[in-house]
């Protein structure tokens, strides 16, 4: 497995990993109805941020962005997000994505990573994201609209990058 920037022409493999996820609506706090056009505007953000795809030979098994948190005084703080295949899933995809985002934050000097809205019911991304060195600094009870288990938290995650 490969981790490159994305190319427009990877959009054709990634828009279906994406709306897959987005519109079961359990996971990432996005409009389940999104457009296409909508989620390659959310999803393939400008400089400074970066876009890539882990790929096997010419198949996208998944894709991440990364960008600053937030403008201004809040800039220093990287943020992203990171999604991959359901048939990929299992299989170090997730893994080698965090990694990269975190390489990527610590290379271009963010002091930490936040992801700033984690399902608390999405379990598998919140141990990956354990795993790989974020801790959860607090929840925000009930600000998830789950399709099936209701309002669950959102946690937010921080990893310090020591920079």
């Amino acid at each position: 497995m490969e981790i490159r920037a994305f190319e427009e022409h990877d959009w054709s493999q990634v828009w279906p990993i994406i709306e897959q996820i987005v519109r079961k609506g359990d996971t990432f706090c996005y409009d389940p109805f999104q457009t296409e056009a909508q989620a390659h505007d959310m999803w393939v953000v400008p400089s400074p941020g970066h876009v890539v795809v882990a790929v096997e030979g010419q198949r996208v098994l998944g894709t991440s962005n990364m960008y600053p948190n937030r403008p201004g005084p809040g800039s220093h703080i990287a943020s992203g997000n990171f999604m991959v295949a359901s048939e990929a899933r299992g299989q170090g995809v997730g893994q080698a994505l965090g990694e990269y985002l975190l390489n990527w934050a610590s290379t271009c000097g963010f002091a930490g990573v936040q992801f700033n809205a984690v399902a608390a019911s999405n379990t598998p991304a919140t141990r990956l994201y354990e795993r790989l060195g974020f801790t959860v600094i607090g929840t925000v009870p009930g600000a998830f609209r789950h399709p099936t288990l209701g309002p669950v938290g959102l946690h937010v995650m921080y990893h310090d990058l020591g920079a």
